[in-house]
């Protein structure tokens, strides 16, 4: 199973991919996590999208779809749950084209909905007290939420036409809402 995990910053997309990957047996495959690596490694792309993340920017979406490509092409990869990519148009059209090439499409798109954007916020003041993210700043945070609205919202109707796209609720405890994924899980195994 190909999956994609979408929602807001602050709504519960990594906690959430994680168990998600695990329960469908796949790879989670977060961009987020790779720039972080990346970043803690101290190389030429961790530098390169420094630059970009502690301003709460995404980075170039050249450096991002080939990281993607590379890593999707891995051999545990064959099932996975993507996590912080496509957060564009053009990275959709992208990752189209690498899932065609390997012969293979996305089965679904769960989007995590969470209407109240002041509960994300502070879902992310609270984690920015334990991660250590220079990216976790209310200042950044707030930047990254006007982003996301104004780059990344515009997939939800793009994968609703293309008929994969699923909306869960994501108020309530982690439990709760991994159960309505399951859920929609379930459904996509017929």
């Amino acid at each position: 199973m190909r999956l994609l995990i979408m929602g807001p910053p602050g709504a519960g997309k990594g906690t959430q991919a994680v168990d998600l990957a695990s329960s469908i047996g796949g790879a989670h495959i977060s961009t987020g996590d790779m720039f972080r690596e990346n970043l803690a490694n101290n190389t030429e792309l961790g530098q390169l999208a420094r630059s970009y993340m502690d301003k709460g920017q995404y980075v170039p979406d050249e450096v991002t779809n080939g990281m993607v490509r590379d890593r999707l092409a891995q051999p545990d990869a064959q099932a996975f749950v993507l996590d912080g990519y496509p957060r564009t148009a053009d990275q959709v059209v992208e990752l189209d084209d690498i899932l065609a090439s390997m012969g293979t499409k996305l089965d679904g798109v769960i989007s995590l909905v969470v209407a109240d954007r002041e509960e994300l916020v502070q879902r992310m003041i609270k984690r920015a007290e334990t991660s250590g993210r220079a990216d976790d700043t209310e200042e950044v945070i707030r930047h990254r939420q006007d982003v996301y609205d104004a780059e990344t919202a515009a997939l939800v109707p793009l994968y609703k036409e293309h008929g994969i796209l699923h909306e869960v609720d994501g108020i309530g405890s982690i439990d709760e809402v991994a159960a309505r994924i399951a859920a929609v899980v379930d459904t996509l195994r017929g």
